[in-house]
C-alpha cells in the first residue's frame, strides 16, 4: 500500500512523483509507456515566464523560472536549461497595435523589431515573409532530459516505478482504493491522475467528469545540423490558443465524449527551437478532434507544415525530418486543474497545462507540501471543482 499512486509519468507526472517523494510520503508511478509520448515526447520546451497576465499566473512564473534555474543542480543531471531570446513573428498583413494588444498585461513587455532588426537577431528569418516580430526574454529546456532527471532523483529517493496500463480506478464507498492495471491492482491512500490528454478518457471511464481537453499537435523533428538558430521562432498571433478557447464552453463539453468529431479546420503555427546536439523541431499543425486515437495522413500534414515554415524559416523547410504527433492536453480557462475531484476526495487531478515548465515545477512543490497539510493561497484556486461551482452559480 503506498501513499500516492501517480498515474502518467510525462513532465507533470514525473515532476509531483518527485516533489511528493521528497516530501516524505510513499509514490508509486505508473506510466503505460517505456518511451516519451504525448506533450512531454513534442512540446517545444519552452519556458515563457514573461506571459503571466494576473497575480496568480505572474507568482507562478516567477516561481516556475526560479525551480527551473535550479532543477540540474538539485537533480545532480542536466535539464539543458538556458536563457534564449524569444521572437514571435508578425505577418505582413498583421496590424501591429492588435497583436501588441494581445501581450499588454504580460509581467514583461515586449520589444518590438522591424523585419530588419528581427533577421539580425535571426539570420534565419525571411524578411519579405514576415512584419516585423515581439522579442521577450526566454528560457528553454530539454524535456526528454528533465522528465529523465526526475525520474533518476526519484528512484534515488525511493520512488517506485511500474510500466503498464491503467485500465479502471478502484472504488470502495466513496473513496479510492486504488487502481487496475494489466498487471494487477495497486493500492494507495491517494491516486493523481497525470495522465494529460488521457485524463479525460481514463476519468470519464470511472464515471468522472473533468474538463480537460486536447489538440492533436504536429511537428517534424530533424537529426543535428549544420544550420544554426540563435532564437527560438514562433508566431505572435498564436492559432492554437485562440483554437483551444473556442472549444471549450460549458454547453459543448459534451461533444467531447462524442469519438469521430472534428470541432475545428486545423490551424499551423509556424516555429521552431533547436536544441544543443543542433537538431531542430519545427511546426506546429494543431486538429481538435475528439477522437483521441484519430488516424491521421502524416504525408499530407508535413507538406502543410512545410509549406507553412518556407514563409518564415525557409532553411528548415528543406531539411529532412520525421513527422511526429501527440495530444496536448488544456483546460476550458486556461489554467491547470490541480486537486481533489468532486466525486471522490482522494482523486486529484494534476493536468491540463497549457504552460507545462512554467506551472508544473512550482505547483509540483506547492502540491506536495499542501498534502502535508500546508496551507497553500493557489493550490485551492485551480481545484477541478471551481467549474462545478461555475455551473452552479451560473
Amino acid at each position: 500500500m503506498h501513499d500516492w499512486i501517480v498515474i502518467g509519468g510525462g513532465i507533470a507526472g514525473i515532476s509531483l512523483s518527485y516533489e511528493l517523494q521528497k516530501a516524505g510520503f510513499s509514490v508509486l508511478l505508473i506510466e503505460q509507456h517505456q518511451q516519451l509520448q504525448g506533450g512531454s515526447s513534442l512540446g517545444y520546451g519552452g519556458i515563457s515566464y514573461w506571459s503571466g497576465t494576473t497575480t496568480l499566473t505572474q507568482q507562478l512564473c516567477q516561481e516556475g523560472i526560479a525551480r527551473q534555474c535550479n532543477l540540474s543542480h538539485e537533480l545532480d543531471m542536466d535539464t539543458e536549461f538556458r536563457e534564449i531570446d524569444l521572437l514571435l513573428t508578425l505577418t505582413p498583413e498583421d496590424d501591429r497595435q492588435v497583436i501588441f494588444s494581445q501581450y499588454k498585461d504580460c509581467a514583461i513587455a515586449p520589444a518590438f523589431l522591424n523585419p530588419q532588426e528581427a533577421v539580425e537577431r535571426e539570420p534565419q528569418l525571411n524578411k519579405q515573409g514576415i512584419g516585423g516580430a515581439l522579442l521577450f526574454p526566454h528560457a528553454h529546456i530539454n524535456l526528454t532530459s528533465f522528465v529523465k532527471a526526475h525520474s533518476q532523483a526519484f528512484q534515488r529517493l525511493g520512488g517506485k516505478t511500474v510500466y503498464a496500463k491503467v485500465t479502471h480506478l478502484l472504488t470502495d464507498g466513496d473513496r479510492l482504493s486504488g487502481v487496475s492495471t494489466e498487471q494487477g491492482e495497486f493500492r494507495s491512500a491517494h491516486v493523481a491522475v497525470c495522465a494529460g490528454a488521457m485524463s479525460r478518457i481514463l476519468l470519464k471511464a470511472s464515471g468522472v467528469n473533468s474538463r480537460i481537453y486536447y489538440t492533436h499537435a504536429e511537428a517534424i523533428d530533424t537529426e543535428p545540423v549544420d544550420i544554426e538558430l540563435r532564437t527560438m521562432v514562433m508566431p505572435a498571433d498564436n492559432k492554437r490558443n485562440v483554437l483551444e478557447g473556442s472549444t471549450t464552453d460549458a454547453d459543448s463539453d459534451a461533444i467531447w465524449d462524442v469519438f469521430g468529431r472534428e470541432l475545428l479546420p486545423p490551424s499551423i503555427d509556424a516555429g521552431a527551437v533547436q536544441y544543443n546536439d543542433r537538431s531542430i523541431r519545427f511546426g506546429q499543425l494543431s486538429r481538435v478532434l475528439t477522437d483521441p486515437h484519430a488516424v491521421i495522413d502524416a504525408a499530407q500534414s508535413e507538406a502543410a507544415i512545410r509549406a507553412e515554415i518556407a514563409k518564415v524559416l525557409p532553411k528548415l523547410a528543406e531539411l529532412k525530418g520525421k513527422w511526429r504527433n501527440c495530444l496536448v492536453a488544456f483546460s476550458s480557462d486556461n489554467l491547470p486543474l490541480v486537486g481533489s475531484v468532486q466525486e471522490y476526495d482522494n482523486l486529484h487531478l494534476f493536468s491540463g497545462f497549457t504552460s507545462p515548465t512554467v506551472y508544473v515545477p512550482a505547483l509540483s512543490q506547492r502540491f506536495a507540501a499542501h498534502a502535508q497539510g500546508k496551507d497553500d493561497d493557489i493550490i485551492p484556486l485551480l481545484s477541478p471543482k471551481r467549474f462545478d461551482t461555475k455551473l452552479r452559480n451560473g
